[in-house]
């Protein structure tokens, strides 16, 4: 291991960046160096456009993996090299937002009825009642549920921040019953073997892609065929309901984890606009 990549490393750890995007980051910064060759300390700014059109053009990066190299080769000039690049601000594309495809409370309730096995129905429920963001919802742990005061605590969430959100009574009765069967010390959602049982001894919880996977597959199941149907919208649908429920819309950005209320008002923005355009 290189130098460079043992203090990109370092710098990393205690930043709070998810494991994911820390991998993310240091591959990114690996794939620069193969492309140049040279040890990336010695790059010049004016190089990286080059680099940046390679990676649209050649490689067929989508903006949002593009922002991603951006932000890795970024975190690296700045924290290991020390330097500005203020190229990098002008080579960061812009994400195109487009509707979320809104389910109706009845293709709702058929897709949750078609998601098998149970955990991943649990799953789901957890995402959509809770307001999570998928790896929050998978990273739950037995710890963090406070039965007694119905709220769960969320750990390392976007930005490395906690949080404390209602868990209304009826996805906590499904989690306990999910829980119980395989009783694991830690994980509320075990990683599954293959015959899609949690483990009790399993090492950690179950994965995005296999709940990604079951997600596709119980919407086929449940027939929508509407394009763009993902967990996300789900989340974003959570703060609608939340509202019809009457919370102060301030208290929004802290059940969802964002730093500001403007960021809660493009989601129900979005939602209200997909609904309206699907109704």
């Amino acid at each position: 291991m290189t130098p460079l990549r043992q203090h990109m490393i370092a710098a990393l750890h205690p930043s709070g960046k998810r494991e994911r995007t820390q991998e993310t980051s240091i591959r990114e910064v690996r794939l620069l160096a193969q492309f140049y060759h040279p040890s990336p300390d010695r790059l010049a700014e004016q190089e990286l456009p080059r680099y940046f059109l390679h990676r649209k053009n050649v490689d067929g990066l989508a903006p949002a993996s593009m922002r991603r190299c951006s932000s890795g080769i970024r975190f690296f000039s700045q924290h290991v090299l020390k330097r500005d690049w203020h190229t990098l601000t002008l080579l960061r594309p812009q994400i195109t937002h487009r509707l979320p495809a809104v389910l109706s409370v009845e293709e709702g309730k058929r897709l949750l009825a078609s998601a098998t096995p149970f955990h991943h129905h649990v799953s789901f429920t957890t995402v959509s009642s809770l307001g999570l963001r998928l790896h929050e919802a998978l990273d739950l742990q037995v710890a963090d549920i406070d039965g007694p005061r119905l709220q769960v605590q969320v750990h390392r969430g976007k930005g490395a921040k906690d949080r404390y959100v209602p868990l209304p009574a009826e996805p906590l009765a499904l989690l306990r019953t999910s829980w119980k069967t395989p009783r694991h010390p830690t994980w509320l959602l075990p990683a599954t073997g293959r015959d899609h049982h949690h483990r009790p001894t399993a090492a950690s919880p179950m994965s995005r892609s296999s709940v990604q996977g079951a997600f596709r597959t119980a919407t086929y199941r449940a027939g929508i065929t509407k394009l763009g149907v993902a967990l996300q919208p789900l989340r974003h649908a959570y703060a609608t309901h939340v509202l019809e429920a009457g919370v102060n819309p301030r208290l929004l950005p802290r059940y969802l984890g964002h730093t500001q209320l403007e960021t809660t008002m493009i989601d129900l923005h979005r939602t209200h606009k997909g609904q309206e355009e699907a109704s």
